[in-house]
């Protein structure tokens, strides 16, 4: 195995080279190198998300080191779709930089919204309105679920995870931790402003009516996986029966959590909505979260020691999206419900948003469906989505995904019980037109 692994970066050199040959002798356009019928770059990108699920101690080092032999790949061998060289990977990074640097701006400043969120002793106070058995365990899950279907997904999961830690003393199940994200995944599945994805379809054109039937599905998720998740917890450390005693909440820092989360949310619906073209030019919503910061430092100081370690984790998953933009998806599947499911299992180890742009292309899918299957997929794994990528910052034992699988099953269970109850239910209707 040892003597066969040393041999990979030769063998995809020679295949790399003998493809490209064989492309310029016949004048044929320059198609991905690839080994037994599959493109290198899925190889190496398989590589990379292996390394990163195996030894989770060294995910942003797997992640950057697997960036980076990616792209030089790409630059010698494989052409990018804007081009080949270092003008395709100049002109592709100019394409991309607006979603990476949105998700730095949102990952970097949700982690200090929730440290506001944590010092304002609102998560100490909660444990008044929760039941103390593992109903309180559940009733917060379903706060995260609402939270997420009108706020980023990444906030939702940043401040169910601040509560978490409260109430339950610092000791989060890992189990409970993936129905978190799980359920902050579910609850931006159906609204047009809950997720990227789901806002990327209705900029395309799609009715938000037909996004919001994936709520069924999401629904009946957040039952499957929510239970169980909330007795692992209840077993693990059962929810705090009183708030500590002298719990005075700070209204400055709650005000600011307010702010920020206006500002965010008006920022996504007016650059979307209203200004569409401009939306891929300028980072707009990450930027207008940093300028709620920094407007609300007079009231209270941020925690700006919580940076470095958000930034570790920001750069994993920027590292991660980037390199899944570049892998070479010239298109889908046939569309079918059958297809719309496996996106859910891709999305767990490939990026949603380039998804639901091929999917939206590709055109002749039930786009509830889809913003189910891409929404809710990425929780079956702790780097599938931006949320798991941000908890785990806040729990950095999360970053292991053989106990995010082992523990958090439920959460896969959830997703092909209530994607086949969809199907029973609502029915595929396909919408036959392409989108833009």
């Amino acid at each position: 195995m040892t003597f066969i692994a040393s041999r990979v970066p030769y063998l995809a050199l020679a295949a790399a080279l003998a493809s490209m040959t064989a492309s310029a002798a016949v004048g044929t356009p320059v198609e991905p190198p690839a080994i037994a019928g599959v493109p290198i770059d899925f190889i190496l990108f398989a590589l990379t998300l292996v390394g990163v699920a195996i030894f989770h101690h060294h995910t942003l080092k797997i992640a950057v080191g697997g960036l980076i032999v990616i792209t030089l790949f790409k630059i010698l061998f494989s052409p990018f779709a804007e081009g080949p060289g270092v003008t395709g990977f100049i002109a592709h990074a100019a394409h991309e930089w607006v979603l990476l640097a949105n998700l730095l701006g949102l990952l970097l400043g949700f982690a200090l919204l929730s440290k506001h969120f944590e010092a304002s002793k609102v998560p100490a106070w909660l444990p008044t309105l929760l039941p103390d058995d593992w109903k309180g365990a559940f009733l917060l899950l379903i706060m995260i679920f609402v939270l997420s279907s009108f706020l980023d997904n990444i906030a939702a999961a940043l401040i169910g995870g601040t509560i978490a830690g409260v109430v339950f003393r610092g000791k989060v199940h890992m189990g409970y931790l993936a129905a978190i994200v799980a359920a902050s995944n579910a609850g931006g599945s159906g609204s047009v402003v809950g997720d990227t994805t789901t806002t990327m379809m209705w900029i395309a054109g799609v009715s938000p009516l037909s996004v919001l039937e994936a709520y069924v599905a999401a629904g009946l998720a957040m039952v499957i996986f929510g239970i169980p998740a909330s007795l692992q917890q209840q077993r693990y450390s059962p929810i705090t029966r009183e708030p500590p005693a002298g719990v005075q909440i700070d209204w400055a820092r709650v005000f600011i959590v307010a702010s920020i989360l206006v500002i965010a949310i008006v920022a996504n619906v007016i650059v979307n909505v209203r200004f569409n073209e401009f939306a891929d030019r300028f980072p707009f919503i990450g930027a207008a979260v940093w300028v709620a910061l920094l407007l609300c430092v007079p009231l209270r100081r941020p925690h700006w020691e919580e940076l470095p370690g958000a930034l570790k984790g920001s750069v994993f998953l920027l590292s991660l999206v980037l390199a899944a933009s570049m892998m070479p998806v010239h298109k889908l599947p046939d569309a079918s419900w059958r297809v719309a499911m496996g996106l859910g299992f891709v999305s767990a180890v490939f990026d949603n948003i380039p998804l639901t742009a091929l999917a939206l292309k590709q055109g002749g899918y039930d786009w509830g469906f889809v913003a189910f299957a891409v929404g809710f997929g990425g929780s079956m794994i702790w780097f599938g989505s931006s949320a798991g990528v941000a908890l785990s910052n806040q729990y950095p034992e999360a970053k292991s995904a053989i106990s995010w699988l082992r523990l958090g099953w439920h959460v896969t269970v959830a997703y092909i019980i209530s994607y086949f109850v969809m199907v029973a239910v609502v029915g595929w209707h396909p919408d036959v037109s392409p989108r833009a």
